[in-house]
């Protein structure tokens, strides 16, 4: 008999587990969006997804149904993304447009980043983030963080505030309800 890999072939040593309202739904999209490829997906009771698997490129994604019962909330129901997947890819404007075209919707266009990477990111409909890279240039450290302090510095700039410009007022909450009473 042979011995048994404690990592499976097709896996890595990390591999993303999603939490989305249908499973169902979502291997679709992610097939349109990002080339998946569905491996398995196991039904439970009611038509639910107990578990999935699909491939995108050379990495196993794991899925399953959110399952309030279980605590397990998609970030859609829960209100916020929590994380954020960063897929590799050849042609990061192809496959920013493919995910459009899908569905999701823009974060932040293809742009060059100080990193060397060409870069965009996307939100699937289920509150997922999507990060879309093609690796254009090998970067030193050294020339990464003259290039970070750059974009830092312009960042700055762009946010302080203008001569003759009004300052942006910060409301929190309770400001917000006593104002707008009866609205």
């Amino acid at each position: 008999m042979a011995a048994v890999q404690p990592v499976p072939d097709r896996f890595h040593s990390v591999a993303p587990y999603l939490v989305v309202p249908s499973a169902v739904e979502a291997l679709a999209l992610y097939e349109k969006a990002f080339g998946a490829r569905t491996l398995s997906r196991m039904e439970g009771p009611g038509g639910s997804t107990m578990h999935a698997e699909m491939m995108i490129g050379d990495s196993v994604v794991m899925m399953s149904d959110e399952n309030l019962a279980w605590g397990l909330k998609s970030p859609r129901s829960a209100g916020a993304c929590t994380c954020s997947l960063h897929l590799s890819v050849e042609d990061c404007d192809a496959v920013f447009q493919q995910a459009v075209a899908a569905g999701c919707q823009v974060l932040m266009p293809p742009a060059d980043m100080f990193w060397g990477d060409r870069f965009c990111k996307v939100a699937d409909p289920f509150g997922h983030h999507w990060g879309i890279a093609t690796h254009q240039e090998d970067v030193s450290p050294e020339e990464m963080a003259r290039r970070a302090d750059a974009m830092r510095r312009q960042m700055e700039q762009a946010s302080a505030p203008r001569p003759n410009e009004e300052p942006l007022t910060v409301y929190n909450e309770e400001d917000l309800d006593r104002d707008h009473k009866g609205c």
